[in-house]
């Protein structure tokens, strides 16, 4: 695990090892343990790493024999052992025993194609002389991250924006658009980005590059939901033990300690017990939970360590939101807006003074239907509901109040947000259960500069991408879609800056490709039962593996009393944030009607806790990266 940047010049300038050290040095915090520098008169790639497997003679920039081909990796390809053997076979020498040597003779036998070969996370650089080539890919679900711009005739990359930023030392200029989807989303959907010039290279792709500055991107994997197998639901829960099984052995290879994130879910909980079913030493556990114990899973991870005997760490987290805010809204680069980074900071924070790597639950959701919006999504399909009308209920949920609740579940919430979205087509419903800021909130809140900079429908991205999906099947689509946004663009984002800002290694079995591929051929109601029961055949696999008050235990989520916090603790800071004068000159709002929502969410009126937190973010994200009145490092 590390972060890596790079230039190719395809201009008459030669690149200098100053700026390529200058970007690699501001994402330190990715590979604390060595650096590692190639520049070869146009081409130059960097890395910070963080040692994991070899320590010793696993230094990047890797090369093959004759040093025509340099590779810098950020990742693990987990099945490095399989791939060396093979590749010894048909006469490749190796000088390492690093995983990353063995992508760089892949790529001498198969070309481009040696992406199919490879089971991991992972965004790398290859050089390639003789061919005067680059090649740029990321992993297949997105785990590892990677960003480019070009400027000045040259390609610069990335792990983080920062390192692109410290090379061009100037601000980019701001993409509204992108403002818009986050707003929306709580995070920005790749390839956009905050910067309009600056791009996130998709998952499962590849880029290629040549000396004229010619560039190809394309998508080398996708899921398809259309290819069913014929099998038995009992095999098939044999097989998703099977594979899930072999996922969690292959993310247990290190050179150094090891532990989990246990959160007491079914997922956390499930790779929690493979990995001492398969480990030789007690495994260590970390989890995370708040003093109001309505949000609080503490006493269920408790419970599956108890059952499988882990060394168990947990670490209780207070709102102390002015202090890590800004920290985090640094460490994220561009607006980010889930609040559950919060916690999956501090428990990656207290982890890393145990372990190095953490294995998480990551994915169970995405391949077995685990959120209640495939519920209501499916409920909600049996009915011509469109008959009547979205205004009909929307009028309907005016009369669910907005208010906040002492439960993490809060069912105004949930039912407020269930009925305002029916009457919608099925895609739009999806959006709405998604999105902080609807269109309607968004054009109450926007100045009218920001309404004429808007050009493209922010619920667009995960319509097209429903539409888009290799499926027959709703909840079939549903879980593509999820896969491909929610998962990609909200989830590993968090948990990858999340662990890397604490230079912790995270893995995640239930995102292993094979996982992916078998649950995506199984049918979608052995994982929602009768519509209603998520996660069936997930629950069925493990039901004797797991404790009873576990695999019976309703999906809480790792959720935050952020509305509480922002109209009690944190008022103060909200108003200092919100209501001062540099919000108001952004002129991306309608100041009196933002300060309207913010007040209405202060008297208890209604709960905007989470939208609130979103325009926290943003405010932050302008001083730190606009203004540069914050200074974090």
């Amino acid at each position: 695990m590390c972060g890596i940047a790079g230039i190719y010049s395809f201009s008459d300038k030669l690149v200098a090892e100053d700026v390529i050290k200058k970007m690699c040095n501001v994402i330190i915090h990715r590979g604390p343990d060595e650096e590692g520098i190639f520049v070869d008169k146009k081409i130059a790639l960097g890395i910070k790493r963080l040692a994991i497997i070899d320590l010793e003679t696993g230094h990047q920039p890797i090369f093959n024999e004759n040093k025509s081909i340099c590779i810098v990796l950020n990742g693990e390809i987990y099945n490095f052992q399989e791939l060396r053997s093979d590749l010894e076979k048909i006469g490749h020498k190796f000088y390492t025993k690093t995983d990353v040597e063995a992508l760089v003779h892949l790529y001498e036998s198969y070309g481009v194609e040696c992406l199919k070969y490879l089971r991991g996370m992972f965004a790398f650089a290859l050089w390639d002389k003789n061919n005067q080539r680059l090649f740029l890919a990321r992993d297949r679900v997105g785990k590892k991250p990677l960003y480019y711009t070009i400027n000045n005739g040259r390609l610069v990359f990335a792990s983080e924006i920062k390192s692109i930023l410290e090379y061009l030392n100037f601000v980019p200029e701001i993409n509204h658009q992108a403002i818009d989807l986050f707003l929306t989303y709580q995070y920005i959907p790749q390839p956009m980005t905050i910067y309009k010039n600056i791009f996130k290279l998709p998952p499962a792709s590849y880029m290629l590059c040549d000396k004229q500055g010619n560039i190809k991107i394309e998508r080398y994997w996708d899921l398809d939901f259309t290819k069913k197998q014929k099998i038995s639901f009992y095999d098939a829960c044999s097989k998703i033990k099977e594979i899930l099984t072999q996922a969690t052995k292959l993310r247990l290879i290190s050179d150094v300690p090891l532990g989990a994130f246990l959160s007491g879910g079914h997922d956390s909980s499930i790779i929690v017990g493979l990995m001492a079913e398969n480990s030789s030493t007690k495994v260590k556990t970390f989890s995370v939970g708040f003093k109001d114990q309505d949000f609080s899973e503490l006493k269920y991870a408790k419970i599956v360590a108890k059952h499988f005997s882990t060394e168990h760490t947990e670490i209780i987290v207070e709102p102390k939101m002015v202090e890590i805010l800004p920290k985090l809204v640094w460490y994220y680069d561009q607006p980010f807006a889930d609040t559950s980074m919060i916690p999956s900071y501090y428990v990656a924070n207290v982890t890393r003074k145990y372990v190095k790597v953490a294995l998480n639950g990551d994915g169970g959701d995405e391949n077995f239907c685990g959120y209640l919006r495939y519920q209501a999504l499916k409920l909600s399909s049996l009915f011509p509901l469109e008959l009547l009308g979205s205004k009909f209920y929307h009028t309907l949920g005016n009369f669910i109040p907005l208010i906040e609740t002492t439960s993490a579940k809060n069912k105004f919430r949930y039912f407020k947000r269930f009925f305002t979205a029916l009457g919608n087509p099925l895609p739009v419903r999806n959006v709405l259960w998604h999105c902080f800021f609807s269109n309607e909130f968004k054009n109450f809140v926007y100045s009218e500069f920001m309404k004429n900079k808007i050009k493209n429908n922010a619920y667009d991205y995960l319509v097209e991408t429903f539409y888009s999906a290799k499926a027959y099947d709703l909840i079939d689509k549903i879980s593509y879609t999820d896969i491909n946004t929610y998962l990609t663009e909200d989830l590993l984002v968090k948990m990858d800056i999340a662990s890397m800002a604490n230079s912790l290694e995270a893995r995640s079995p239930f995102l292993d490709h094979k996982l992916l591929e078998f649950t995506a051929s199984i049918p979608s109601n052995w994982k929602l039962k009768y519509g209603f029961k998520t996660k069936y055949i997930l629950k069925k696999t493990f039901e004797k593996f797991l404790p009873q008050q576990i695999i019976h235990r309703h999906k809480q989520g790792f959720g935050l009393p952020i509305g509480r916090w922002l109209k009690e603790d944190l008022k103060w800071y909200v108003k200092e944030i919100i209501f001062s004068e540099k919000f108001q000159k952004r002129k991306i709002f309608n100041f009196s009607n933002v300060k309207f929502l913010v007040e209405r969410h202060f008297s208890g009126k209604e709960n905007h806790g989470y939208r609130i937190f979103a325009l926290l973010v943003l405010e932050l994200w302008f001083r730190i990266f606009v203004d540069k009145e914050i200074k974090i490092l």
